[in-house]
């Protein structure tokens, strides 16, 4: 029978208080004497406890005299980096990842259409004109992450922004090359964009979805075309 480390349990103790909100996001954790003298553990173990959350995004540490643990919850940065782990673990290779694209951005799309604000259309708007503006193959493949992303966030749903944020940056390292962006590529996504971004500031969901489909598509078909000929590699970068 495998025995969990004192810290293991203490960690996993207090996340679930911190989850169950008996510690408010902004307010700090006891400090380390004190959770030593409650729990009856050492010091090294405490540490390594709070190390733990730390890692998992649930508290941030600060030194100093007004140091200590204090509360934070998850937000999508902490759904991404939990998604990119996965994916860069399992080595999951382009094609999985278009596939699960192709999935999620359409329902993206429609759930921009009926919750952006004008805040999030400018955000696609300036997206827009950095891809147009674009001085060479990184900022433009940067513009592209931003526009997508921004299309997630438009949908106001968690969730979906964090998957979003991992798939793009996985979808951008596989296609940092400029054998698959040219002009054309360029020309074509400022098109799609423009048009997808027309349907959700019209709030046509259905001109959103179809748009979007028909865009990750497309998009989906080159990439694959060249990785069939270059063997491109999430990994690589």
């Amino acid at each position: 029978m495998q025995v969990p480390k004192a810290s293991d349990v203490l960690a996993n103790d207090l996340r679930e208080r911190i989850l169950r909100g008996e510690f408010a996001e902004g307010t700090a954790l006891p400090p380390e004497r004190e959770l030593v003298v409650q729990t009856g553990m050492s010091r090294t173990t405490v540490r390594e406890a709070l190390r733990i959350l730390e890692v998992q995004g649930l508290v941030r540490v600060k030194t100093g005299r007004a140091g200590g643990a204090f509360v934070q919850h998850p937000g999508e940065e902490s759904v991404a980096e939990s998604v990119d782990l996965m994916i860069r673990g399992r080595k999951i290779r382009i094609p999985a990842l278009l596939e699960t694209r192709e999935a999620i951005e359409p329902a993206c799309a429609r759930l921009a259409a009926h919750a952006r604000t004008e805040e999030d259309l400018d955000r696609l708007e300036v997206a827009n004109d950095d891809i147009v503006a674009a001085p060479d193959l990184e900022a433009f493949l940067q513009a592209n992450i931003d526009w997508h992303v921004g299309v997630a966030t438009a949908s106001h749903n968690e969730l979906l922004t964090g998957f979003m944020l991992a798939l793009s940056r996985a979808i951008y390292v596989s296609t940092r090359n400029t054998q698959f962006v040219d002009a054309e590529v360029r020309a074509t996504t400022v098109r799609a964009h423009r048009s997808v971004t027309a349907a959700i500031r019209a709030q046509d969901p259905n001109a959103a979805v179809r748009r979007m489909t028909r865009h990750v598509h497309t998009y989906a078909e080159a990439v694959l075309k060249v990785e069939e000929r270059t063997d491109v590699d999430v990994q690589d970068g």
